[in-house]
């Protein structure tokens, strides 16, 4: 891993609670004057604020309640790696070298024939080479008739295995092949290795025209929801005392594996991995504000819902950003004279 991926830039930028009924800690005052503050953020709809994995506090600001799933947008990416990380650990997966055009069937007419060296491993860090398929490519790969095949016939940019280029497109084509794998589909398997332990609903999202489920976004789960996913990574994979996911793949996730081209942001398997007050946090990350934030070293997770259907705002997600960085974290532990978060460049196509 080259020296530069490890310097990471400074944040670029539950149960009726949990578990049911779970204890309410104090709010602190800090925190709630923050809150406050946010509310005035008029595309923000929710933010839950957890420590320990008690709730400290939870706001409704707008739009529907905490139960309520929503659409969370490429935040799904975060929810599929998951997927990979227990397909992995089940043997449905071969392994993070395990090429995916056998997986899909074949590589359809007109992709170059690199497309046989793409593996698992360059779909879910975002390194498959290929042109993206998102920001202003993103509304030709949705209207194709097979978005699979869309995202393997684009040119290369790079080798597999190069640098990251963020397509959703990419995601797409990892839900595919792990479903394949599977011999069931997305759906399935996120309401039986995720839905089911964590104790959460997964609807149904939308799927492709040869019927698939959207591997990179559309997903729908509710605030609270969320929460126990951003929980259960704050754990390590450790949910009610049980492995839902594997450790390993938890710390292999939050480890650097690309930065982005457009914004500088390090990125690992389906995280992006941002840091403030000389703390990691890394962070799932959805159009319009969808955002689940971790920080093992405050043991907080924070999770945030914003209008999905709005145009890009890109002063919004710096708003959440500095939110996070500025506000929350000093209110729960984080020494504010560090904390101050530089702007966020959000750069078209992500999210």
């Amino acid at each position: 891993m080259p020296d530069s991926l490890h310097r990471r830039p400074f944040f670029l930028g539950a149960a009726a609670a949990m578990a049911g009924a779970a204890a309410r800690a104090a709010e602190p005052p800090a925190l709630t004057e923050a809150l406050r503050d946010a509310a005035l953020l008029p595309r923000l709809r929710s933010v839950i604020v957890a420590r320990g994995g008690e709730v400290l506090a939870e706001r409704v600001l707008r739009g529907p309640g905490l139960d309520v799933p929503t659409n969370i947008k490429s935040a799904s990416k975060s929810i599929l790696s998951a997927l990979v990380g227990i397909g992995l650990a089940r043997g449905v997966l071969r392994g993070l070298d395990q090429p995916v055009i056998p997986l899909l069937g074949r590589a359809p007419p007109g992709a170059d024939p690199g497309v046989e060296a793409i593996t698992i491993g360059h779909l879910v860090s975002m390194r498959a080479g290929l042109e993206g398929t998102s920001g202003a490519n993103y509304g030709a790969w949705a209207a194709s008739r097979d978005p699979v095949a869309y995202a393997l016939t684009r040119p290369f940019l790079d080798m597999p295995g190069g640098a990251m280029i963020y397509s959703t497109g990419s995601s797409h084509m990892l839900g595919a092949a792990l479903a394949a794998a599977a011999r069931r589909p997305l759906l399935d398997l996120a309401r039986d290795w995720l839905g089911q332990p964590l104790g959460v609903e997964v609807p149904a999202w939308p799927r492709d025209p040869q019927g698939r489920y959207y591997g990179g976004n559309d997903m729908r789960l509710s605030p609270r929801a969320l929460l126990r996913f951003g929980e259960v990574y704050r754990n390590v994979g450790l949910h009610g005392g049980a492995h839902v996911l594997p450790a390993d793949w938890v710390r292999e996730s939050w480890i650097p594996r690309g930065r982005s081209a457009w914004s500088g942001q390090l990125y690992g398997y389906g995280w992006w991995l941002g840091e403030a007050a000389g703390t990691a946090v890394p962070f799932a990350w959805g159009y319009g504000g969808q955002m689940i934030y971790v920080v093992l070293a405050l043991g907080v997770t924070v999770v945030m819902t914003s209008d999905p259907d709005g145009p890009r705002d890109r002063a919004h997600q710096a708003a959440l950003h500095a939110l996070m960085a500025e506000r929350i974290m000093p209110a729960l532990g984080a020494r504010p004279s560090v904390a101050r978060a530089e702007p966020l460049r959000v750069p078209e196509g992500m999210g």
